[in-house]
């Protein structure tokens, strides 16, 4: 039976399911399933690959019932729908107990049809119509605020920037797009700018079938922009068949008016902030400064201004991390104190405790409270998988880092950290496989080069291992004779005669960036010198290194792991002792 708006169907292996009547069959021949354990099942496929918590599960199904109705009818409906699915708990296929937390449908679904399929949304880069290049950022920023917008509806799963950002201008079929980034709906259109007037025309497309559901056009002076952010939200959300809660429709209705100019410089500072380098970084960081100065009272600008702080501490740029650490700070608790709801400043709240004051717990609530807010902001989800691995706590780590991918499943970054939780965790396959993925989408990134190079060297893969760290170096920049001397260093001397090569070239270069007391660490522990390893880590310490939040985590560093003034330094970070 060929399945209709009325009849939505979702397949997974040899089973599928009509959402709309709770039929299951398996090749083809009706399965029981009783309307209770349907109704579960129902709401498990609907986001594929993602956590329904237990709490979830009451709110949505069992909520006019009693506590002790939820805990038998949900323990009946899991036994229920495990059974008609021939799944095993312990070794699941379909559909993953976390304990104490809730339930995840972790089979890919192959197909999936109207209902279910359009709560899954990719917005294509609108296209400028201006031809202007100077514009190019505004409509840039245009579209990364309907991202923004869309991705706070709990009921939609958003596809973040950076994996749509490699379509703009693209060719390919929308199915095609639709298909690698494992969306059911996708929105495009064009944004064109006049002085302070804007018109933005959008198209929604039912991806598996090639049909436009919905077309609009709005003209609105700049100052209304965020008003017609939220028009647009609500007509998308109606199309998709979204129900919006009261205070969903709350935050719609309350869009503010706002500066042109403010709106304008934050384009450009966010435009320059996902450059990430130490240059654009300090122009976003004046953009920002400028949106603020023309809209004391704008929330996201302090948002990005705490952002750009951090992103210059850590290992972006080359600011101390003392004063990164004060001046996001303040712009971040500004933020908040304008708009408590912010997603994006309780990330950039927890990653702040996470790297720089090395509060964790604190942290962790940051991340959970930006989490409730907007499950579908993949950095929050990034940043948690960090920390996760850093508490000890891998099986979520894993977890966290896989909804972000999910979100995001073109990032670079985001691919790169899944494989480093992988490798965390001690699985090296995983790890290695999940490497090779994010260089497929980048081959010149010289980070993943590098940590596949640490995989390889763990399963003892020397060659290969050596081939990957200096293909790293040269995509950093480093001199073909030195890239030489290396290799050669390397087959005389091994590991040790290669890190010593390095060492020399390390210490030479010193510039007093804090990351690189951090990495001459590494090097004196990969070639066994433990002492001048902890020397310099306590150096780290003094400069207060964002990179020793990882120290318990760095496979070189597990030789120092018992030594007293290693577990001293672990301790003074904060970091579980457990693991030092």
């Amino acid at each position: 039976m060929q399945p209709d708006a009325r009849n939505p169907l979702v397949r997974f292996g040899v089973f599928e399911f009509e959402t709309q009547n709770g039929i299951l069959r398996k090749n083809g021949k009706s399965v029981h399933l009783p309307p209770q354990p349907s109704r579960v099942l129902r709401l498990l496929v609907s986001r594929p690959g993602e956590v329904f918590t237990r709490e979830e599960l009451y709110q949505q199904i069992w909520s006019n019932q009693t506590f002790v109705d939820f805990e038998h009818g949900l323990n009946f409906s899991m036994r229920r729908i495990r059974n008609a699915l021939d799944d095993n708990v312990k070794k699941p296929r379909f559909i993953q107990t976390l304990p104490r937390r809730g339930y995840r449908f972790i089979a890919p679904i192959d197909r999936i049809f109207p209902e279910i399929a359009a709560r899954s949304l990719a917005v294509l880069p609108l296209e400028n119509l201006s031809h202007d290049s100077e514009q190019e950022y505004f409509a840039d920023g245009i579209t990364d605020e309907l991202i923004t917008e869309l991705a706070k509806l709990r009921d939609l799963r958003v596809i973040s920037r950076t994996s749509v950002q490699g379509y703009k201008r693209s060719t390919k079929p929308v199915r095609e797009i639709a298909r690698r980034l494992k969306v059911g709906v996708v929105l495009e259109g064009t944004v064109l700018r006049a002085g302070d007037r804007i018109r933005i025309t959008a198209q929604l497309i039912d991806a598996e079938r090639d049909e436009h559901l919905w077309a609009e056009s709005y003209e609105r002076d700049l100052c209304d922009i965020l008003k017609l952010q939220a028009e647009v939200t609500r007509a998308i959300a109606s199309q998709v068949q979204i129900c919006l809660s009261t205070q969903e429709e709350t935050r719609l209705s309350s869009a503010r008016v706002i500066d042109p100019r403010a709106y304008d410089c934050y384009l450009r500072g966010r435009y320059f902030w996902n450059r990430r380098n130490e240059e654009d970084l300090k122009r976003a960081q004046e953009y920002f400064e400028r949106a603020i100065d023309r809209d004391p009272d704008y929330a996201l600008a302090y948002s990005g201004l705490a952002d750009t702080y951090l992103y210059r501490g850590y290992v972006f740029g080359r600011l101390d991390p003392r004063s990164a650490m004060q001046k996001a700070r303040t712009a971040v608790v500004k933020a908040l104190e304008l708009d408590p709801t912010l997603c994006e400043a309780h990330t950039s709240c927890g990653f702040l405790k996470l790297a720089f004051e090395w509060d964790f717990l604190g942290a962790a609530r940051e991340f959970q409270v930006a989490l409730e807010l907007n499950r579908n902001y993949p950095t929050t989800h990034h940043f948690y998988s960090a920390l996760l691995a850093i508490m000890g706590r891998m099986d979520e780590a894993i977890e966290e880092a896989q909804c972000a991918l999910v979100l995001d499943p073109l990032s670079v970054p985001i691919n790169n950290m899944v494989g480093e939780i992988y490798m965390f965790a001690g699985q090296l396959d995983a790890a290695v496989a999940q490497y090779r993925k994010a260089l497929e989408l980048d081959p010149h990134t010289g980070i993943v080069h590098e940590n596949l190079g640490i995989a390889l060297e763990q399963q003892g893969k020397d060659k290969e291992a050596l081939d990957e760290y200096l293909r790293a170096y040269a995509f950093w920049g480093e001199r073909p004779e030195s890239i030489s001397d290396m290799r050669r260093s390397f087959e005389l001397g091994g590991w040790r005669g290669f890190r010593q090569s390095k060492l020399e070239l390390a210490l030479s270069r010193q510039t007093g960036w804090h990351f690189e007391r951090f990495q001459i660490a590494t090097l004196y522990a990969g070639i066994g010198d433990e002492t001048k390893a902890l020397a310099w880590l306590e150096q780290a310490y003094d400069a207060r290194s964002a990179g020793l939040i990882w120290i318990t985590l760095f496979p070189f560093f597990r030789k120092l792991f018992s030594h007293p003034r290693f577990r001293a330094l672990a301790a003074h970070v904060g970091l579980p002792s457990h693991q030092a």
